[in-house]
């Protein structure tokens, strides 16, 4: 599964969001993969990190706690 959402305040940026399943090998767990592109090329990402989907949703409520005290 990918999603695709335009980055705001460029003109083609894109912040990609995917689900690896092996990043670092068989031995691996999955992560949640955040990519940031100013190009527009989603499968090539300037930025990105990889979120351990163990911790996903302490990241999540980090997040929505970050935007709702904004």
């Amino acid at each position: 599964m990918s999603t695709t959402i335009p980055l705001n305040s460029t003109s083609r940026g894109v912040i990609s969001v995917t689900k690896i399943e092996r990043p670092y090998g068989e031995d691996s767990a999955p992560v949640a993969s955040v990519g940031i592109s100013l190009t527009g090329d989603a499968d090539k990402p300037e930025w990105k990190v990889h979120i351990p989907m163990d911790n996903l949703d302490e990241v999540i409520k980090a997040l929505q706690d970050l935007k709702d005290n904004s």
